[in-house]
């Protein structure tokens, strides 16, 4: 049998080698037929090597958590931990998006021809603008919305209306909304970690979670704030699934996922994870499911079957959850915009463009090098110790090990963001700037990191990986 080691450098050198050879292919594409419409193939970004005013805090960061992540995670109480990570997140986003320096690399991101601030203003009367939202979907309806505002359900844009319309107008403000909420993702993951698999691997995943080459992309992108909507949807779920608060929970769960659904329509996936959150949930719940350690679980529900008891923590709480889901699509519906008319258009707005024309024989591979390069090659190997994790739990219930029970937990959220991710990848409406478009599915897979033995190895892989993108590359979207 090979080592446990070894397949951990296996995964990582597979990943890294379907990088290179996405490099290598995606560029004598590029040149040969022009038919990608990115410069530096799989990634949409430029080659141009730079260093900038982010740069020493960057370093530093990353520094930081290498020597000192893993220690901290062991001595830091729960909520001092919460917020050391959130703090260092904070950091890491800001200071990657600094290398670009201000303008360039927050202030300018949203303001571009297809970013959403170019339509502030097309909005002053927004039930009006919702009710024809629709007619400029298509590139040849009458004034077309750019790329970015077609290419998503209104609350995406709206959310930048709304900021316009409380003074915090303009790029700078925009950017700094979608860094610091996006931020705020690493905290509801790693909360979700400890109520479905336990506070143990919660600590471990902390510094892969904060360090992520993803931050990359979340400073200063809309979807690092998507990101982070869908993240703490799943974690409200978590909270009412292990009884904590179930009902508040569950509706909050329910009207961020709803809102998740009116920010991109391919977040409609997240219900994959969310159903592997249930899934986490129930096996933590059964009778000799072990429970979380460090607390009780309180299900919302017993029903007795036999002479024991059967779980069903939705029996209470799952009206609540449907009741929050349904508020933002009615509010939207009533306004006047309806989702699946604009999803079909957009359809026929993707292939009418680039969409039709990027190869998906190049892309449907090239996106999963894209994902390598956002989670790092930590989190291959991550990956392969979430499947070993699996099939050790299945040989091993209904055993007594807590451990095994708790990795195979988080092995499902994990390997269920790679089942949304793929799916995604397979629909074909997802080819090229999927480092930025699959941030919400990237961010759960970056817990499978704390499987992992010799976390400042790994760190340091991803910190490298991180600093060498930013700094060579000139990312864009």
């Amino acid at each position: 049998m090979i080592p446990a080691r070894l397949r951990d450098l296996g995964a990582a050198l597979a990943a890294a080698l379907l990088v290179l050879v996405a490099v290598l292919v995606g560029r004598h594409i590029q040149n040969a037929h022009h038919t990608l419409f990115v410069h530096w193939p799989p990634l949409f970004a430029e080659w141009d090597p730079h260093v900038g005013p982010g740069t020493p805090a960057a370093v530093a960061v990353a520094a930081a958590v290498v020597a000192y992540g893993p220690l901290a995670t062991v001595r830091l109480r729960w909520r001092p931990l919460l917020a050391t990570a959130l703090g260092t997140a904070l950091a890491w986003t800001w200071s990657l998006a600094l290398v670009d320096g201000w303008q360039r690399g927050v202030a300018g991101r949203l303001t571009t021809r297809n970013e959403y601030l170019r339509v502030i203003d097309r909005f002053h009367d927004i039930p009006a603008a919702l009710r024809g939202f629709d007619d400029h979907i298509l590139s040849g309806s009458p004034a077309p919305w750019p790329a970015h505002i077609a290419g998503h359900p209104p609350a995406a844009t709206l959310t930048f209306v709304l900021l316009d319309r409380i003074g915090l107008a303009g790029g700078g403000w925009a950017g700094a909304w979608c860094i610091t909420v996006g931020a705020t993702a690493c905290v509801a993951v790693l909360v979700t970690v400890r109520l479905l698999a336990d506070e143990d691997l919660a600590r471990r995943a902390a510094p892969f979670v904060v360090l992520a080459p993803a931050a990359v992309w979340v400073g200063a992108s809309a979807d690092g704030y998507f990101a982070a909507v869908a993240a703490w949807a799943v974690t409200l779920l978590a909270l009412a699934a292990t009884g904590h608060r179930p009902r508040a929970a569950a509706f909050g769960s329910g009207l961020l996922f709803g809102l998740t659904c009116y920010l991109s329509y391919g977040l409609a996936l997240f219900a994959l994870i969310g159903a592997g959150a249930l899934v986490a949930a129930g096996d933590l719940l059964r009778p000799g499911g072990q429970g979380r350690p460090g607390g009780q679980v309180r299900p919302v529900g017993q029903v007795r079957s036999g002479g024991g008891a059967r779980y069903r923590p939705w029996l209470g709480a799952l009206p609540f959850l449907l009741v929050g889901l349904a508020v933002v699509p009615l509010v939207f519906t009533l306004a006047g915009f309806d989702w699946w008319e604009a999803y079909h258009l957009l359809i026929k707005r993707y292939y009418e463009g680039v969409g039709g024309t990027r190869p998906y024989g190049y892309w449907v591979w090239a996106n999963l090098a894209c994902t390598v390069l956002v989670v790092g090659l930590a989190s291959a190997a991550g990956l392969n110790r979430a499947g070993t994790a699996l099939v050790r739990r299945h040989r091993l219930r209904p055993g007594p090990d807590r451990a095994a029970a708790a990795e195979a937990r988080l092995a499902v959220l994990a390997l269920t963001a790679v089942l949304a991710l793929l799916l995604a990848d397979l629909s074909g409406m997802s080819k090229a700037e999927t480092e930025r478009i699959w941030l919400p599915f990237a961010l759960w897979i970056l817990p499978s990191c704390a499987l992992l033995p010799h976390p400042r190895a790994w760190l340091t892989a991803q910190a490298v990986l991180a600093l060498l993108l930013n700094h060579l590359l000139l990312t864009g979207w």
